[in-house]
């Protein structure tokens, strides 16, 4: 046994306890403003049906006919991994998986849209709308046929359209809860915000629905929808999209990045006004940044090309949004928005495809770190909480299976979530 070390010091306790005190503000601010990801699960996309379009049977009908796409235009797991470019080893299982996806889930987000998917009506009209809303919302989670998520998008806090919104909203939730409660799976989206205010404005308006109806304080939040240049740089010069995260004081949920009427706020032309325009680029990498580590999720836009017509402009319409769904997905944008039934066979195939073929390599590096195996890469704590997490997202969407992931891992989703969970200081804990 080797001679043991002398260990000498020239600090006295009293400095390390000055200095924790003098930084406790500080520590209890980043438990405040950044407490990490929540762990929920994150849908992979979200649906937009307007409000008097939405029915029972709207979600069954997605599913249905992005099914029927299939059917007409890829109608096996050869001719889908062609279109798309598939691997051959991730034709199969990807296909096969989409289809039970379609079957089983089709839809894991569904917004029902009073702003611009439905326009301006006249009051009586929107309010019967908004009540009928939330009776089919209700029911559908009653009768298990919801979406995961569900909820409304209402219009803005902007002066012409405040009032309607502000109304409709009330509508729409007094609704939920006179049929028995507001679901798990509500979702709350606030489109066209411009100045932090107008966020405030959005947390008393929900505040004083909880105390009207008796809610736990904080119960109801909201995304913020990302769609005006103000909302990513503000006259001063600052980011308004971090000022807005904090001016939900806690109940944001997610950033939504509008394609559209961001791209047209700076006057890009209609031509090229994309999800992967240099203008998105920058605006959804200001919102990344301005939310890590706040447990405010962050989700690209949409494309307007979709897949009808004949089947050579179904297959350009797949192939566009496949490729744009995987440098989304390459760029930590876990979550987007579909616009029509035939856009979800791309949007799950591409999912599936994104953790499907990464999946094998994970799993051995998360192996290795948890065992302490070593390897050729050298992963650090932080790292094995993005493995854990990229599982538990493909784990969640259907992507992959429990059973896999035990047996290239060895770990339990417990195991995975105690990866993926703690933040900063506590991950190397998680090592131990």
């Amino acid at each position: 046994m080797g001679q043991q070390e002398k260990v000498a010091t020239s600090l006295a306790g009293a400095v390390g306890e000055e200095i924790s005190a003098s930084l406790a503000p500080v520590d209890a601010e980043l438990e405040r403003r950044y407490p990490g990801d929540p762990g929920t699960r994150q849908p992979v996309h979200t649906v937009y049906v307007p409000g008097d379009v939405f029915a029972v049977g709207t979600i069954r009908s997605w599913g249905d006919r992005a099914l029927a796409a299939l059917d007409e235009h890829a109608p096996d797991a050869a001719s889908f991994a062609a279109v798309l470019g598939l691997a051959d080893d991730l034709a199969e299982p990807v296909y096969t998986r989409v289809r039970a996806k379609l079957e089983r889930e089709p839809v894991e987000d569904l917004r029902i849209d009073f702003e611009d998917g439905y326009g301006n009506r006249t009051d009586a009209e929107e309010d019967e709308a908004a009540a009928r809303a939330a009776r089919l919302v209700a029911e559908a989670y009653e009768q298990g046929t919801a979406a995961p998520c569900m909820g409304i998008r209402m219009k803005c806090m902007e002066a012409p359209v405040r009032a309607r919104g502000i109304r409709t909203l009330d509508v729409f939730l007094s609704g939920l809860m006179e049929a028995g409660g507001l679901p798990d799976g509500l979702v709350l989206t606030l489109p066209k915000v411009t100045y932090p205010e107008q966020v405030t404005a959005m947390v008393r308006l929900l505040e004083a629905f909880e105390k009207a109806r008796g809610l736990t304080p904080g119960r109801i939040g909201f995304e913020i929808q990302i769609e005006t240049s103000q909302s990513i740089l503000a006259a001063d010069g600052t980011a308004t999209v971090a000022r807005m995260i904090q001016a939900a004081e806690g109940r944001a949920t997610g950033l939504h990045y509008g394609t559209f009427d961001y791209s047209a706020c700076l006057g890009v032309s209609a031509a090229h006004q994309a999800s992967d325009h240099p203008a998105a680029d920058h605006a959804k990498a200001v919102m990344q940044v301005a939310a890590a580590g706040t447990g405010v999720r962050v989700s690209d836009g949409s494309t307007n090309v979709l897949p009808v017509g004949p089947t050579a402009q179904v297959h350009d319409a797949w192939r566009l949004h496949y490729g744009l769904t995987r440098r989304a997905l390459a760029r930590a944008y876990y979550q987007g928005w579909d616009m029509h039934p035939g856009h979800i066979p791309t949007r799950y195939a591409a999912v599936f495809a994104f953790y499907r073929e990464g999946f094998e390599q994970a799993a051995a590096r998360l192996a290795r770190y948890a065992n302490r195996a070593g390897g050729d890469v050298m992963d650090e704590p932080a790292t094995a909480k993005a493995l854990s997490g990229y599982l538990l997202r493909g784990l969640d969407c259907g992507a992959l299976d429990i059973g896999e992931v035990a047996r290239l891992t060895g770990l339990t989703r417990a195991d995975l979530e105690g990866f993926s969970g703690p933040r900063r200081g506590d991950l190397t804990a998680s090592a131990q």
